[in-house]
């Protein structure tokens, strides 16, 4: 049971940005992608969701063996599939506990009820492990959140949620340390042999509180260098520039 990514190319607007991208994620794994600024990395996570902007002109994706290139963006989050993106939308008018009641009813079968009682008693549980106050159930989905707010709002969706394949890029974006350590918390707490994680930040920082299995540099809309947490603490010491270096030097 894997998240297989198979020579994936894409663009957006003419301008290829994916150019032939190759990656597993077995489930029970979090993989860590870093890059430079415009590497392709917000790219991957946003064609992963089927974002409509993004044409996706080679190779493929299957996740547990299905191909998710074929699925509409709502098919693959009941499937398994769970984005956290780094500028988490605003939804005006929807509270955050019918947002993810909804969510959670559209994965039952056809005709089965969401138990409120159960619902709610799960909900602020999370929402007491992340430290959100339970008034936030009433208030509509990140609005008027701080940044941290509204990252800890997504852990909570995914929390709640529980899927197989969880793709959380730059969660860290505008965390001080506090947040920071309360989301990688409760992203540990979800590590699971059923679960695989794909985790893209720019620093290193997050992988202290979030050890990855698995490191990758992606460079130019590829994956250039894998390797261990060793790799991450490489980059913090001689930056990215170190490994344009040795791509240049080689080709």
């Amino acid at each position: 049971m894997k998240l297989e990514i198979k020579d994936l190319h894409a663009r957006i607007d003419g301008q290829e940005i994916l150019k032939g991208l190759s990656l597993d994620i077995p489930r029970g794994e979090v993989h860590a992608i870093m890059g430079p600024n415009g590497s392709g990395k917000s790219t991957l996570s946003k064609v992963l969701a089927g974002h409509e902007d993004y044409e996706v002109t080679g190779g493929e994706v299957l996740m547990d063996g299905v191909n998710l290139l074929e699925m509409e963006a709502d098919e693959r989050s009941r499937a398994g599939l769970f984005m956290a993106f780094q500028y988490p939308v605003e939804i005006p008018g929807v509270s955050n506990a019918n947002f993810i009641r909804a969510a959670l009813q559209s994965r039952l079968p056809k005709g089965e009820e969401l138990d409120a009682v159960d619902f709610y008693k799960a909900l602020y549980a999370k929402m007491d492990e992340l430290e959100i106050d339970r008034k936030f159930t009433a208030r509509s989905v990140n609005e008027g959140f701080s940044g941290g707010e509204k990252k800890r709002n997504e852990i909570l969706q995914m929390a709640m949620l529980e899927p197989f394949y969880c793709v959380l890029d730059e969660t860290d974006s505008g965390l001080d340390i506090d947040a920071l350590k309360i989301v990688a918390r409760g992203v540990n707490a979800m590590r699971s042999p059923y679960r695989g994680f794909l985790v893209i930040t720019h620093y290193q920082r997050l992988l202290d509180y979030i050890e990855p299995d698995h490191v990758h540099v992606m460079v130019n809309g590829r994956i250039v260098r894998s390797g261990g947490k060793g790799l991450a603490l490489e980059l913090e010491e001689k930056g990215y520039d170190w490994i344009k270096d040795e791509l240049a030097v080689t080709a």
